[in-house]
């Protein structure tokens, strides 16, 4: 019934209690109508439970661990639908999470993403470590679910997950519904999990443990006041798109600056900046044409009719291909090479992260293939995370993004790109438009002591979020040390934001710059090599209180830098090589050693 219509009722609420509420709903979007309607059914509940016998104990911890925001997303959308359903429950980070209270729970959800080679995330490790030891409790009361976010084009898609389940499941604990293993468009698959997983709660939870004393909310932060979100991102305008790598590099990288006037957006240094991208005009057209369709075919989006022409270039991934789009389309064609290479998981794999949609298309025109079952096939655009290149401190109602453009050429020599990266760094023209939001990022930040040295590594487009740590720690006058290392190829060509980096070191704010340049010499330099070189120094920062940052490459270059600094922490400290990695743990423990990395 629409809310117009509430005074035609009877309502416990006075005729200005109802103006009041028809004002404060009237500019809601659908997402955010849905949340309030959550939330006040919740308080309802609530205030029933305080009259309600007194509770078992029982109640429902929510515990998400993730890289880049998306687990927290989830779990706090089923943790508002719990409250929803009176279910009483409380939302924890892994990273606040004392492990040893695991054993004292009833019901417990996980919800986690996997690291690229089926690594736990940051938040997890501890509680994942505590799990498989020997000091793990027996959970033989405990009913827990799982939900795990993954990328199906990697080979340990939601490891993480299953090893939670399995270690769990080992203990003594009860599965109450089975583990969900949550692809990229894992919005399409959550909803119906949450029901299924919430109403087992409700069914196993002991009588009275249902109504239960509401739980205390977090302090809201800077983003998390931001009326803008993943869901209704702000509509932005570009003001500046500057390529600031060399002309003979052999990278392509921009500074991008973006006007988020009118917004009231806030964001802390370390913070994303989430970007909702268009793909490429040109590669829709080729799509379309290779597949012999007509791009003002009508097609159904969210029960709205658009043509296939803005669906593509709007609504779905082009530029990424995922394993279960090669084998659906080899099973829509019947095509045998296809279908052949789809017996084979690893080659499989390897084939999708090689090649764009366009590419797997190996027939022009396929009369099987219609506008309808060809968008099955395909997932939904995901937007892109940037970390932020500034301190909202010094530039306020702007974003600064430093983005490295994706392109390659496939076996037939023909040219490909990234859909976000060219969007941004090709495509958007000043004062054009782009949708973005702030992703809180909560393990990477920059200590609030002032006076705290900080050491940064930071190679290629990793050097973003020290830009905007240097900004930072310069507006406030903070006095603590600062020490980069920077790495890329060349010097002269590569040295991103060569200028301010050197302004830094004259003015003194930045204390120490170690520069390691990789083809500038016959045998390569990398980061973790200036590390090692500067073994004592930085063994000494640490032993003084320094905080520890890495952003960049996950797979290579962030574990190499991980592996140096517990070989120097060993070395200059005289330990063995398990109490370096303790030392390191607690360093992380403690919030001094903190990644960005992807």
């Amino acid at each position: 019934m629409a809310l117009t219509n509430l005074s035609a009722l009877t309502s416990p609420l006075s005729e200005q209690q109802l103006v009041q509420l028809q004002q404060a709903m009237a500019d809601l979007t659908p997402v955010q109508t849905a949340w309030v309607s959550g939330y006040l059914a919740g308080i309802g509940q609530q205030s029933v439970a305080a009259q309600a016998p007194v509770s078992s104990g029982q109640s429902l911890t929510i515990l998400f661990a993730s890289q880049t925001g998306n687990s927290k997303g989830v779990a706090q959308q089923l943790a508002e639908q719990a409250t929803a359903k009176g279910i009483a429950n409380r939302l924890v980070s892994m990273a606040d999470y004392k492990v040893k209270n695991i054993k004292d729970e009833s019901h417990l959800i996980i919800v986690t993403s996997t690291n690229g080679e089926g690594e736990a995330p940051d938040d997890a490790i501890d509680l994942h470590q505590f799990l498989a030891s020997k000091k793990a409790p027996k959970l033989n009361s405990l009913k827990f679910a799982v939900l795990g976010l993954g990328d199906s084009s990697y080979e340990f898609f939601c490891q993480t997950g299953k090893e939670f389940e399995q270690r769990i499941g080992a203990l003594g604990a009860t599965a109450i519904v089975d583990r969900l293993d949550a692809d990229v468009d894992y919005e399409q698959v959550t909803q119906a999990w949450f029901e299924q997983a919430l109403s087992a709660i409700e069914q196993t939870l002991e009588k009275g443990g249902v109504a239960a004393a509401p739980v205390a909310l977090s302090a809201p932060t800077a983003a998390a006041a931001n009326k803008y979100d993943k869901h209704n991102p702000f509509t932005a305008s570009l003001l500046v798109g500057q390529k600031i790598s060399g002309e003979r590099s052999a990278k392509e990288v921009s500074h991008i600056e973006i006007d988020l006037q009118g917004s009231d957006l806030h964001y802390t240094a370390g913070d994303a900046l989430g970007v909702w991208f268009k793909n490429d005009p040109l590669l829709v057209e080729q799509l379309i044409t290779k597949l012999g369709l007509a791009p003002e075919t009508l097609v159904l989006i969210d029960n709205i009719e658009i043509t296939l022409k803005d669906a593509l270039s709007e609504h779905y991934e082009l530029t990424s291909t995922h394993p279960a789009f090669v084998e659906g389309y080899a099973q829509l064609t019947n095509n045998a090479a296809l279908l052949t290479l789809a017996q084979d998981k690893n080659a499989l794999r390897d084939f999708a992260n090689t090649h764009q949609i366009i590419d797997v298309i190996t027939e022009q025109g396929n009369e099987v293939v219609t506008a309808d079952n060809f968008l099955l096939l395909l997932r939904h655009t995901s937007p892109r995370l940037y970390s932020i290149a500034s301190s909202q401190t010094e530039v306020e109602e702007e974003v600064h993004l430093t983005v490295g453009t994706v392109s390659f050429e496939n076996k037939d020599g023909e040219q490909r790109y990234g859909g976000a990266s060219t969007f941004l760094s090709h495509r958007l023209q000043e004062d054009d438009q782009v949708k973005v939001f702030i992703e809180e990022n909560h393990n990477f930040r920059l200590p609030s002591d002032p006076d705290t040295a900080v050491i940064m590594v930071g190679p290629g487009t990793g050097i973003a979020p020290f830009r905007a740590f240097m900004q930072e720690r310069e507006a406030t006058d903070a006095s603590g040390k600062n020490w980069l290392f920077f790495g890329e190829q060349t010097f002269n060509e590569d040295f991103l934001y060569q200028v301010e980096w050197q302004a830094h070191l004259k003015s003194g704010l930045l204390s120490k710059l170690d520069l390691a340049f990789s083809r500038d010499q016959s045998e390569k330099i990398y980061v973790q090599d200036r590390l090692r070189e500067n073994a004592q120094e930085v063994y000494q920062w640490l032993q003084d209180g320094a905080h520890f940052y890495v952003c960049g490459d996950a797979n290579r270059m962030a574990k190499d830098v991980q592996q140096v600094l517990i070989e120097i922490i060993s070395e200059q400290g005289n330990m063995s090589v398990d109490n370096a990695e303790q030392y390191l743990t607690e360093l992380r423990q403690a919030k001094r050693y903190q990644r960005d990395v992807y």
